[in-house]
């Protein structure tokens, strides 16, 4: 039995969220004088009202067209509303139905199980209409709360689905990248006469800083360089691209380490020049914050005699053939850092055995299990035990898988590169 509504006729429950829309309510209930009274109580609140007069018919009314509220008696003859209730949380719908149980009941037992078959409130009979409709407010905000949060989580779906999609694109993109940089180095291992250049690239991302090459103007003579360009990524490779370009061994005409002579060869420029030049071309460009470090030997192949420049990069290891060790070079300062700056040349010869190794601080500083950093102790002494078996591509190679067995973690925290040369390597190791 319903009290009587003392509401004024042009107060009406708006439905939170939707301005022109009235909230869909289903009511319940196998008395017909109770549903008459409900629903016209309802309708003057605003809302658009269906009815059913059992629990079956309340299914099949839901089934047609899902309601936001529904208002159900408990106690009906063959389908109950708590068996209603739980039947209308197992249907699939899209949003939230808020669900209303009419009882006499009050006991905590009964009441429980209301809430466990997924009611959200009660009114007790006989039903107050102030209270009703203070119900139905409260579940009109809960509701909007559930459509705006829906809708967000829609929105979010949508915002991940397209950012799934750009992280496609520039995956692909990367790749792509990669392959253009990986391309940089054409060749990772040569024969000059009987000594061998080999080249080590491998940047931690998709794209890294660093920049290993070769160049041989012609017969005995060759260009050999490491380059580590600051930061990482996108920005950091294509400063590596171009400074491909000015060390191209494809285009020598565009080598600024080359000089042609008297239109039938080519020529080395001094190491220290070189890198003037590169620091000249590089502090001239406007917005560009990277700078690179750069180690660039020149090698007579006939005579063993070597010529190199260190700017900022680690000193090349100098491994001769009987075991001794030797550091090149003081430091120096990068590459597009300052402009005016000059360079100092390092000469050294090497022997027949020796080998030369050109690397970037990828290999010194990465960190190992024990927290502590492979530094240069470390690398000579990599260097050593792996030159014992190995040679050439393969020293390399190995080098870099016995560093990652040994690494904290399982990625790179930097670029990792190296350029081998073994000086008169065929003579000493035979056919």
């Amino acid at each position: 039995m319903l009290h009587a509504d003392h509401t004024k006729p042009d107060e009406t429950i708006v439905p939170a969220g939707r301005p022109a829309h009235a909230r869909r309510v289903l009511i319940v209930d196998d008395s017909r004088l109770q549903l008459r009274i409900l629903r016209s109580m309802l309708e003057r609140w605003g809302f658009a009202v269906t009815q059913a007069e059992s629990g079956e018919q309340a299914i099949e009314a839901c089934l047609a067209a899902p309601p936001e509220i529904i208002i159900s008696d408990w106690m009906m003859p063959g389908m109950t509303g708590v068996e209603l209730c739980r039947a209308f949380r197992e249907m699939p719908h899209e949003g939230y139905g808020y669900f209303i149980l009419l009882t006499a009941k009050t006991n905590k037992t009964e009441v429980a199980e209301g809430l466990d078959a997924g009611a959200d409130d009660f009114l007790s009979k006989p039903v107050s209409a102030p209270e009703l409709r203070a119900r139905l407010s409260a579940g009109s905000r809960v509701l909007a709360m559930e459509r705006a949060l829906s809708d967000r989580n829609r929105q979010l779906g949508e915002a991940l689905d397209q950012l799934r999609i750009l992280h496609a694109d520039i995956d692909r993109d990367l790749q792509q990248a990669r392959t253009i940089q990986q391309a940089l180095v054409p060749e990772r291992s040569r024969l000059f006469g009987t000594s061998r250049v080999s080249l080590l690239l491998q940047p931690c991302g998709h794209v890294g800083g660093d920049l290993v090459g070769m160049f041989s103007p012609g017969v005995g003579r060759l260009g050999l360089y490491g380059i580590d360009v600051s930061g990482h990524g996108i920005t950091s490779a294509m400063v590596t691209a171009r400074v491909a370009g000015y060390l191209s061994s494809s285009f020598p005409d565009q080598n600024l380490a080359l000089e042609r002579r008297f239109d039938r060869y080519f020529a080395l420029h001094q190491p220290e020049d070189v890198a003037a030049k590169l620091n000249r071309r590089l502090s001239a460009d406007p917005g560009v914050e990277q700078y690179l470090t750069m180690a660039y030997v020149t090698a007579d192949l006939g005579t063993g005699a070597m010529r190199m420049v260190q700017a900022g990069h680690p000193p090349p290891i100098l491994l001769r053939a009987d075991g001794e060790i030797r550091l090149l070079g003081d430091g120096g300062l990068p590459i597009g850092l300052v402009p005016d700056v000059s360079y100092d040349q390092v000469r050294f010869d090497m022997a027949p055995g020796d080998r030369l190794l050109i690397y970037s601080d990828g290999f010194t500083e990465a960190r190992m299990r024990d927290g502590s950093m492979l530094d240069e102790t470390g690398l000579i002494a990599l260097f050593k035990q792996t030159a014992a078996h190995a040679c050439g591509e393969e020293l390399l190679q190995d080098m870099f898988w016995r560093l990652r067995t040994e690494l904290a973690g399982s990625d790179l925290g930097d670029d990792v590169s190296a350029a081998l040369l073994e000086y008169d390597a065929l003579s000493v190791e035979g056919p």
